[in-house]
């Protein structure tokens, strides 16, 4: 049974594990909510938590394009929290994704971190059960 289990895929863009030196920002009070990002995709960032955050919370991001001295604005609403309690956590951060990143902006970037590699996974693969039944159903 366990060979025909097939992992699902959750994310909508591959993720690179590239830190990149920026300034997030609550829109509400302009308080400094981080500066170092853990990783980086076109649509978000993964970043260290300087400061409490909620989810959903609206922030203003600034970042540099990695190996470059091209800086980039955005407003982003913050999509989830870590807690830094699980086994391989780099301590508290939050998960950005960007809500006016330009097409041209995301394209830059994406061709930007083309050949960086993805962040080591800290867990087991999920697994999608009604693609697995169907491969088994296939057989």
């Amino acid at each position: 049974m366990f060979g025909t289990l097939v992992h699902a895929q959750q994310r909508r863009v591959l993720r690179r594990s590239v830190r990149v030196d920026c300034q997030v920002v609550r829109e509400r009070d302009f308080k400094l909510l981080g500066s170092r990002s853990l990783d980086l995709s076109p649509m978000g960032m993964l970043v260290m938590a300087q400061e409490r955050v909620l989810t959903g919370e609206p922030v203003i991001v600034a970042f540099r394009l990695p190996q470059s001295s091209w800086w980039f604005d955005s407003e982003a609403t913050v999509a989830r929290v870590v807690h830094g309690r699980r086994p391989g956590d780099a301590g508290r951060a939050f998960g950005l994704t960007f809500e006016t990143l330009e097409p041209d902006a995301q394209d830059l970037l994406r061709r930007a971190l083309r050949g960086v590699p993805p962040p080591l996974p800290m867990r087991e693969p999920r697994v999608d059960y009604a693609a697995s039944i169907h491969l088994a159903a296939l057989s």
